[in-house]
């Protein structure tokens, strides 16, 4: 069975570009093969010290983080997303993001977000 996430960061009510040299400085130590660039994404396959591993995946929009297994990787999706400003759309369908998001968001996605002071591990798996 799949498991995906999507980060997402918004300013004044628009999607926002994730910020490649934050993603390298995060995922360019842990990456567990060449970075590839096509089909729109960069993408990534990254191992954390543990053995546990994901795909993580830059388009224009959005990152996505396929098959995360249990583990440090989450640690490592976790300090991605709260290094780009973003929040986590989480399989439930609720938004997860950093109360200072808030101001940011479409109109409309409030309702449907759940607020936090910031992006931890403990507050994605309390709200996931």
């Amino acid at each position: 069975m799949s498991y995906t996430l999507s980060l997402y960061r918004f300013t004044d009510g628009e999607l926002a570009e994730p910020d490649m040299d934050v993603v390298r400085a995060v995922l360019s130590p842990v990456r567990a093969g060449r970075e590839k660039v096509g089909d729109g994404a960069t993408q990534y396959w990254i191992r954390a010290d543990d053995g546990s591993e994901a795909e993580v995946s830059i388009f224009e929009n959005f990152v996505s983080v396929e098959n995360p297994q249990a583990g440090e990787v989450w640690k490592i999706v976790i300090k991605l997303t709260d290094r780009l400003g973003a929040g986590i759309l989480i399989p439930s369908g609720a938004f997860l993001c950093p109360e200072g998001m808030r101001v940011h968001l479409p109109e409309g996605m409030e309702d449907d977000s759940v607020f936090i002071p910031a992006i931890t591990l403990a507050a994605f798996e309390a709200g996931s």
